[in-house]
């Protein structure tokens, strides 16, 4: 376990000395950047409009990404090995070309940048070369702009938007790198991983519950912001608790919920927040000192309930960080592109499916009677008859059985290069707050 909680110290360039692993390029006459570029540029001129290309095929492209073959399978590290071979090919043919667009471009756009479009899709395999080089956006590019999204991320709506833009612009070195950065973080992590796991995806933001070797179930998550990351750990599931109490830590009652009681002396009766001593007994807001310097020695604790911070579940496994996983009452956040909002917790989508198939060999608690309880608003703890692993890790690039290359943005900035952190607000100076404190009540 120890060995792979450090896989995030590994240096490229020590990777990059090794390298004769994979050999040097593979073609070592390989055509200039020129001759390939030329290939595509006497293709058929496809683009026109009576091309009777099936638009709903082309949305059907962006879900011929998606893979039940789990990041840390088996033969994971095969498909990643070949990809940083294809990819070192692409490079030492001169990579692809930089878009240059300051114009939209979607379907039914006419551009010269098109052109530049068209070649760089190409290159990378997500546009036929019979396409052509057009400058018409037309459906054949709008397919290929979704499949391009899908692999980073990224909403497949086929148009060239600022985060696509980016993505498409960042140089096939610069992947490669990625690649071969990841590819030892995987090495890390192969083995027996149990028979029944769960893995937290943090640059995709995304989560697996793997069985048998195949992708049981797969959420969207809210991951740790970058100044306050979800860790990198190996831990166990022990127990789901349904309707669970929210306990502020002390952090937050100095310096959130003070404030907000001189700012607003019912916060705490709205959002079902009581005061305790150390004996149990019930204090009553109205006997605390709000503009005092120091917060009371009492135990702030939130009710279970829909506007609990965790709403319907929490789910522990043992780590000295104080993370867990949650529900959330903000389901609207998992819509969002920029899903690194928490402070080191992670919220989970459909949290109940997960909940099911944790505890489906945990007797007595089916989908219905999770369902029941829930329903009761009592705090249930539960714990499983059997513990499942649970894998925090930092995979930014990876390769699936079907050759299909997924990236991700570098959101914490581990991958040795600064343009592959395309979302990060760089410059904005880092806090570091509670753990806890994405869970405030608002």
């Amino acid at each position: 376990m120890s060995k792979k909680n450090g896989i995030d110290a590994f240096s490229r360039r020590a990777f990059l000395r090794s390298a004769a692993t994979f050999g040097a390029v593979a073609v070592a006459g390989a055509a200039s950047a020129q001759d390939a570029l030329n290939e595509i540029i006497n293709s058929p001129r496809r683009g026109s409009w009576d091309d009777q290309f099936d638009a709903k095929g082309a949305s059907r492209t962006a879900t011929t990404v998606v893979s039940n073959t789990p990041v840390f399978g088996t033969e994971t590290i095969a498909h990643v090995q070949q990809a940083i071979f294809d990819y070192q090919n692409i490079v030492s043919q001169g990579g692809w070309p930089m878009v240059q667009t300051s114009a939209k471009l979607e379907l039914g756009v006419t551009d010269p940048s098109v052109q530049q479009l068209r070649q760089r899709l190409m290159v990378s395999g997500d546009l036929p070369r019979s396409a052509g080089v057009s400058s018409s956006f037309d459906s054949y590019v709008e397919g290929a702009v979704k499949r391009f999204q899908a692999r980073h991320g990224l909403p497949a709506d086929g148009v060239i938007g600022e985060y696509t833009l980016k993505a498409i612009n960042v140089d096939a070195n610069t992947r490669l790198g990625q690649l071969q950065t990841n590819l030892v973080r995987l090495q890390s992590m192969s083995g027996d991983l149990g028979r029944r796991y769960v893995m937290v995806n943090i640059p995709a933001a995304y989560i697996e519950a793997v069985e048998n070797g195949r992708v049981a179930l797969r959420h969207t998550a809210i991951v740790g912001k970058i100044d306050r990351q979800s860790p990198i750990l190996n831990s166990k599931i022990y127990e789901v608790i349904l309707n669970p109490y929210w306990t502020a830590p002390r952090s937050i009652i100095q310096k959130d919920i003070m404030p907000l009681m001189r700012k607003d002396p019912t916060y705490l009766a709205r959002n079902s927040i009581r005061l305790f001593d150390g004996s149990g007994g019930e204090v009553s807001p109205e006997t605390v000192d709000w503009n005092a310097e120091k917060a009371p020695n009492l135990m702030f604790r939130q009710d279970p309930g829909k506007i609990n911070a965790m709403s319907s579940t929490k789910i522990n496994f043992h780590n000295e960080h104080q993370v867990y996983m949650h529900d959330t009452p903000q389901q609207g956040l998992f819509n969002k592109l920029m899903r690194f909002e928490s402070s080191g917790c992670v919220r989970v989508q459909n949290v109940r499916d997960l909940s099911t198939w944790l505890l489906k060999d945990t007797p007595g608690w089916s989908r219905q009677q999770i369902e029941a309880t829930i329903k009761t608003g009592v705090n249930t703890p539960i714990t499983l008859s059997e513990e499942v692993p649970v894998y925090f890790t930092y995979i930014s690039a990876w390769s699936a059985k079907d050759g299909v290359v997924q990236f991700r943005d570098d959101i914490y900035q581990r991958d040795g290069a600064t343009e592959l952190a395309l979302q990060t607000p760089y410059g904005v100076e880092q806090s570091p707050g509670s753990v806890d404190q994405d869970a405030l009540p608002q």
